[in-house]
């Protein structure tokens, strides 16, 4: 019987989930692509109402590293914490004397201990690659060889991800890095190979055999070294001067036999190396056969996401079928979905709750039926109040995401009072409208009702949806009711303009009245065929 595979989301932050609920050596493989020291403040980019990708955002996290209080106090912890070594202690009292209260510094202080928690969870047969830029790649290889020791760092891979384009007064920056690192000197590795650019094939296989029309190319048969003479069709042959006959006589008639013998013009004979024959070329530590495009079925919208094809070859080659994955920074899920393709267990981590939606639906997009787990979201009233309490903005986001609905852009909603969210469906051929959603997680009025009954009117929206944490009061039930109702041009149906629903509601099941033709707010990629756990022939990939 097979193992049942574990499929594990963890909503949190990722060093108090290590800590708390993965046990050590429990890992096959670490994968993790955290925020790059760039500056850059990124975001989840969302539908049009025609299904387009759009500028309509909502910030999942930012990458910006600032010198504060609180960074100063991570380093303080970090400094005390008895479970860090005292190597990795000095290294970072060394980069905090050469850096100085920086940037870089509040970096290498958030990466240091989670990449001590990645390194104890590892089996000692696991491998961990950190996806990182130019910017900070160097300081974290150092963090790494102290914490893996200089001896099991394998690699450091350059990925070229985008084609070649024009950076002001610099050399167009274009590549990652990929720092590849074993737990020890006994790690799983497969040897992945790719197939040879046209230009080789037709400058090294461009003889045609006869008959078959196979590509080959005349390998010598001789080596360095003095040997004596072979009988080659009959005749003897001295090797030249300073070499020896590669083959036994044997084998040079059974070469013979199957006609894989080349003879030159002056008579030299060669064996024939097929092309057919050949496995591909092992893949190098320069990945410039792989590249995310701006644009195309796989984009989510993610600005950060990798491509499927990138995270499959290091499973492929770091782990086997039924091995344990685990992203501690997991994004859109890139990871997970490949692990899933290749048949392997995975286990995700990520701080927003935007992110863990967007993997849930895209797993499910591409596995229907998939059943997983998604630790750490509210199961009950008293989660929801604790996940409020935590953060009020992820709290809306996951109520939000109890309806299927498109958080509001964060950059617009200054502007757009009183919404929180979009409801998109379609009214007639290419045409579609958007309903209103708010969320409430404290105390609640009739006013609160009344004003999103002149939000209603004021965005010309066919209905709203109030969402609260507080039970609604009899008032606000009457005036939901005297706000009437919306009937739906492509279906008929008629919807409540005004409906009030609580989360214990939706936790209980309870849905809202809406439009049955209601869209996705969240771009989806196409199914994958799943290749059985397997790497690909060459020609089944070609």
């Amino acid at each position: 019987m097979a193992k049942k595979r574990t499929r594990i989301i963890y909503y949190g932050d990722n060093l108090e989930i290590l800590r708390d609920y993965i046990p050590d050596e429990s890992v096959d493989l670490v994968y993790l692509d955290p925020p790059f020291k760039s500056q850059q403040a990124y975001n989840v980019l969302f539908r049009t109402v025609k299904g387009e990708p759009a500028a309509a955002q909502v910030r999942a996290f930012t990458d910006t590293w600032k010198w504060d209080l609180a960074a100063k106090a991570a380093y303080e912890r970090l400094m005390e914490d008895p479970r860090v070594p005292g190597k990795v202690s000095e290294m970072v009292r060394a980069f905090y004397q050469f850096l100085g209260p920086s940037e870089m510094l509040a970096y290498l202080v958030m990466m240091t201990p989670r990449l001590l928690e990645l390194h104890r969870v590892l089996k000692p047969t696991g491998s961990l690659y950190l996806h990182c830029d130019p910017a900070a790649s160097h300081y974290l290889k150092l963090v790494l060889d102290t914490i893996f020791a200089p001896s099991n760092f394998r690699n450091e891979i350059i990925w070229q991800r985008t084609a070649a384009h024009s950076d002001a007064r610099r050399y167009a920056r274009v590549t990652d890095r990929l720092l590849f690192y074993s737990k020890s000197s006994e790690f799983v590795w497969n040897t992945l190979r790719s197939e040879y650019e046209e230009s080789y094939i037709q400058e090294r296989y461009h003889y045609i055999e006869e008959g078959t029309g196979r590509r080959f190319w005349p390998n010598t048969m001789t080596a360095a070294g003095p040997g004596p003479a072979r009988v080659f069709r009959g005749i003897q042959r001295e090797p030249p001067p300073g070499t020896h006959w590669r083959f036994s006589q044997e084998k040079i008639d059974e070469l013979e036999r199957q006609g894989r013998i080349y003879y030159s013009k002056t008579g030299m004979p060669y064996v024939k190396s097929y092309l057919d024959e050949r496995e591909g070329k092992a893949v190098t530590e320069l990945w410039n056969d792989i590249v995310m495009s701006k644009s195309g079925p796989e984009r989510l919208g993610y600005p950060t996401q990798k491509p499927l094809s990138l995270l499959n070859r290091i499973i492929q080659a770091s782990t086997n079928p039924g091995d344990v994955v685990l992203d501690p920074f997991c994004g859109c899920g890139t990871a997970l979905v490949a692990a899933e393709e290749l048949e392997r267990s995975w286990i995700g981590i990520d701080i927003t709750y935007l992110a863990v939606d967007v993997m849930a639906r895209r797993l499910r997009d591409h596995f229907p039926g998939i059943s997983f787990e998604i630790r750490g979201q509210p199961q009950d009233e008293e989660g929801a109040r604790a996940l409020k309490e935590k953060d009020r903005f992820q709290f809306q986001v996951w109520a939000l995401s109890l309806l299927g609905a498109q958080p509001l852009d964060q950059e617009r909603k200054g502007a757009d009072r009183g919404i929180d969210g979009y409801l998109t469906f379609l009214t007639g051929r290419d045409q579609y409208e958007r309903a209103i959603v708010q969320v409430k997680s404290g105390h609640v009025l009739p006013g609160i009702v009344r004003d999103l009954r002149g939000v209603l009117e004021r965005e010309k929206a066919p209905f709203a949806l109030l969402i609260t944490l507080e039970p609604p009061t009899e008032g606000m039930q009457r005036e939901a009711a005297d706000a009437g109702f919306y009937q739906v041009p492509a279906t008929g149906e008629e919807v409540p303009r005004l409906q009030i629903l609580t989360v214990q509601d939706l936790l209980r099941g309870k849905r809202p009245k809406v439009p049955t033709t209601q869209v996705s707010p969240v771009p989806t990629a196409p199914r994958i065929k799943r290749a059985g756990g397997r790497q690909l022939p060459l020609k089944e990939k070609q």
